[in-house]
């Protein structure tokens, strides 16, 4: 087994889990207004053909497919191959590359990002790399480029068994608001709006927190 929370340990348990994922949450935007309002806020503060990375993208690509079809350039990214696999055929109209969100290479997707999205996509890595993250995205993102961070609130940060009941086990880190604040200013991010929301019924009963930041520098 690779060390928890590893790079080699989020393939595995994505990998395993893709489908299940795929099958509960491939149209979840449907109720849940809240998150498709701040998607759309993030997407309206950038001109159209922008460039935008969705950093995690999971098995569905439904935030890729929800930017690129308000006119920005997005590419998915994700870890686990199946979940590349997976979204491709989910949208194919849309782009998806095996990538570390956390070593994005700039030569690789064509220069520095207009933008990007993280979409529940840190609760796989121990809390300790928040600000290593943090910095990557900070690294690929041009100055007044754009940031939006979804992710679910509280201290949880070890190996737990799967919450959406695929039977593995997985490792599960929550974040506090002043935690992820901290990790974006750090990483030289200014904070233009933070926002939350309660888990709805069918969710896993953690709050919510949203973060819109700009990556602070000379925009263009």
């Amino acid at each position: 087994m690779p060390d928890p929370g590893s790079t080699a340990d989020v393939v595995r348990a994505w990998d395993a889990r893709a489908d299940r994922y795929l099958e509960l949450f491939r149209h979840e935007f449907d109720g849940k207004p809240f998150d498709r309002e701040l998607l759309d806020a993030f997407a309206r503060r950038m001109p159209r053909g922008d460039r935008v990375v969705d950093a995690g993208c999971g098995p569905c690509g439904h935030v890729t497919a929800f930017l690129a079809e308000r006119g920005l350039d997005v590419l998915g990214i994700d870890l686990s191959p199946r979940c590349v696999e997976l979204a491709r055929a989910e949208q194919p109209a849309c782009r998806f590359e095996v990538m570390d969100q956390r070593a994005i290479d700039p030569d690789r997707i064509g220069g520095a990002l207009d933008g990007l999205v993280s979409y529940y996509s840190l609760h796989d890595q121990p809390g300790a790399g928040l600000a290593d993250t943090f910095a990557a995205w900070a690294g690929v993102i041009r100055p007044g480029g754009q940031l939006l961070v979804v992710a679910k609130e509280g201290t949880s940060d070890g190996v737990i068994d799967d919450p959406l009941g695929s039977g593995i086990r997985v490792y599960w880190a929550e974040f506090t608001e002043a935690e992820l604040v901290a990790a974006a200013q750090a990483a030289g991010f200014r904070i233009d709006d933070i926002a939350a929301r309660e888990a709805y019924d069918d969710e896993i009963q953690t709050r919510r927190l949203f973060i819109a930041a700009t990556r602070v520098g000379e925009s263009r």
